[in-house]
C-alpha cells in the first residue's frame, strides 16, 4: 500500500501515526510547501517573544521521519490531483502514485481587498513559521516603531503578545521553557506576565467587531480580557473599520487616521480547499464523514482545511484547532491503513494566555447560565436540555477538561451531582460506578 500525505502538520502527523497503528510497512509519502521539519504553529508568537527556540517549536522529535519509514518532501507544492490516475502533480512537474491519499492541506491568512494595500511598505501576515521570521528580523531593525494590527481574534492578540514580550529575553534569546509536550498548544503554565519594555514601541489593535475576541468570548468575558491588556499598554481601536491605506498610514470610516511603521494582517483563515474542487464535496472546507473520508473514492481529509460535526451544537463547520486536526488525521491515517476508527466528538475549544491571563473556552454559549465572577477569575458555563453545552474560564482553569469531558460525552446532568461540578469540578460529583472507572 502507498499512502501520500499532503501536509506536514498536526493533521499529517496525526495520520502518520495512525497508519502505523495498523501497518507496519506500507509507503508513507509526506509532501510540504514548508523547508521545516514539523513545528507547533500555536508557538509561533513564543518565537516572536522569545520563550522558545526553533528547535523547541518541534511537534515531533528529530527522528520522527526515520522512526515511521516516511519519506517527507520538502519545499514541494502539489499542483493538481488526478483522482482518475491516482497520481498528483508536483510543481516540478513529476508525478506520484498512490493508493490512498490525505489532503491535510490545512489554512492561509485571508487577506482583505483593503485600497492602497499595496502601497504599505512593511506588511505581514502572522501563521507560519516563514511569517512570524519575516516579522521577527524587521522588528530587530525597528526597535521603537509603531505597529498597527487588523484583527483582534486570536491571531492577532498573539501577535501583539509577542511583540509586547521580546523586551524580556532580548536579545540573548534564550528559551524560556526546557521542553513542551508534542501536542503543544498556545499556552502553557509557565507564562510570566507581559511587561511594556519598549515604551516608544506602540501597539494598536483595530477590529470592526465591538469586542475582542469574538469567536470564542461573550461579550463579558472579552471585556475582562481587554482590559487586561490595555493594562500591558495595547491600545485597541474597536468598532473601526478601514477604508484604505495611504502608504503607511490607515484611514478609517470615521474619518480618523492611524499612522505606522509595521502592519500585521490577522483578520482570519481560509481553509486550503482547492486542489479538491472538483474532485470531492466542499463548503467553505472540504466535507467529510466520520471516518475522514471525502466524497471522493480513497481520498481523505483532515485538519482546517476541512468541515466537522461539531457536537456541542450538531452543526457542520470549520474548527481549525491543533488538537482537533491531530485526532482527525489519526482518525484518517488507521482507516486508511484498513482500520476501523470514527472521529464523532469534535468541539471548538481553545486553551490560550494573554500575558499571563489564561483561559480555555469549549462547545457553545446557548442555554442557561451558571456563572462565578472575581476581580481575577470569570467562569461561565451554559447548559440546556440536560447536557452542559459550553464553558469560558479564565483565570482559573484548573479541571476545564471535566466540563471538556461532559461537553465531549454528551453526560446527561441528572446522572451527576451538577451543582457541585459547576462550583467544585472533580470526581466526586460523578456516580460511584463512573469514579471508579475512570481510576
Amino acid at each position: 500500500m502507498k499512502y501520500l500525505i499532503i501536509g506536514n502538520s498536526a493533521a499529517g502527523i496525526g495520520a502518520v501515526e495512525g497508519i502505523r497503528q495498523i501497518d507496519k510497512n506500507g509507503e508513507i509519502i509526506m509532501i510540504t510547501n514548508e523547508p521545516y521539519h514539523t513545528y507547533s504553529r500555536p508557538l509561533i508568537s513564543y518565537y516572536l517573544s522569545g520563550k522558545v527556540t526553533e528547535e523547541k517549536m518541534k511537534y515531533r522529535s528529530d527522528d520522527f521521519y526515520k522512526k515511521h519509514n516516511c519519506n517527507i518532501l520538502k519545499n514541494t507544492t502539489v499542483v493538481e490531483i488526478d483522482a482518475k490516475t491516482k497520481q498528483v502533480v508536483l510543481n516540478d512537474g513529476k508525478k506520484i502514485s498512490y493508493d490512498k491519499l490525505l489532503a491535510a492541506t490545512g489554512s492561509s491568512a485571508f487577506i482583505p481587498p483593503f485600497e492602497g494595500l499595496d502601497s504599505v511598505k512593511s506588511k505581514h501576515t502572522f501563521t507560519s513559521f516563514d511569517d512570524v521570521k519575516c516579522l521577527d528580523k524587521e522588528l530587530d531593525s525597528l526597535e521603537n516603531k509603531r505597529v498597527l494590527i487588523i484583527g483582534a481574534g486570536l491571531i492577532g492578540l498573539k501577535c501583539a503578545e509577542g511583540i509586547l514580550g521580546r523586551g524580556q529575553i532580548r536579545p540573548s534569546r534564550k528559551p524560556h521553557i526546557a521542553s513542551l509536550s508534542s501536542l503543544a498548544v498556545s499556552s502553557y503554565s509557565g507564562d510570566p506576565p507581559c511587561t511594556a519594555q519598549f515604551p516608544k514601541r506602540s501597539i494598536t489593535v483595530l477590529d470592526i467587531s465591538p469586542a475582542i475576541l469574538s469567536s470564542i468570548l461573550d461579550k463579558d468575558g472579552a471585556k475582562k480580557v481587554q482590559n487586561h491588556l490595555e493594562n500591558k499598554r495595547i491600545e485597541f481601536k474597536l468598532s473601526s473599520n478601514i477604508i484604505k491605506f495611504e502608504t503607511n498610514t490607515a484611514v478609517l470610516e470615521s474619518g480618523e487616521k492611524i499612522d505606522f511603521d509595521i502592519l500585521i494582517l490577522a483578520v482570519g483563515v481560509r481553509p486550503n480547499t482547492s486542489l479538491l474542487k472538483g474532485i470531492a464535496e466542499i463548503d467553505k472546507g472540504i466535507i467529510v464523514n466520520e471516518k475522514s473520508e471525502t466524497s471522493a473514492s480513497d481520498i481523505y481529509a483532515a485538519g482546517d482545511c476541512t468541515q466537522t460535526i461539531d457536537i456541542s451544537d450538531g452543526q457542520n463547520k470549520i474548527m481549525a484547532l491543533l488538537p482537533n486536526a491531530y485526532m482527525q488525521g489519526e482518525c484518517a491515517g488507521i482507516n486508511m491503513a484498513g482500520g476501523e476508527k470514527v472521529f464523532d466528538k469534535a468541539i471548538p475549544m481553545n486553551a490560550i494566555s494573554f500575558c499571563g491571563m489564561h483561559m480555555i473556552t469549549a462547545g457553545n454559549y446557548n442555554g442557561d447560565i451558571y456563572e462565578e465572577q472575581t476581580e481575577e477569575t470569570y467562569k461561565r458555563l451554559y447548559y440546556s436540555e440536560n447536557k452542559l453545552n459550553g464553558y469560558i474560564l479564565i483565570g482559573n482553569v484548573d479541571k476545564a477538561g471535566i466540563y471538556t469531558n461532559l461537553i465531549r460525552e454528551q453526560t446527561p446532568l441528572d446522572s451527576i451531582d451538577f451543582e457541585l461540578i459547576c462550583k467544585k469540578p472533580g470526581l466526586m460529583a460523578f456516580s460511584r460506578e463512573h469514579r471508579e472507572s475512570v481510576l
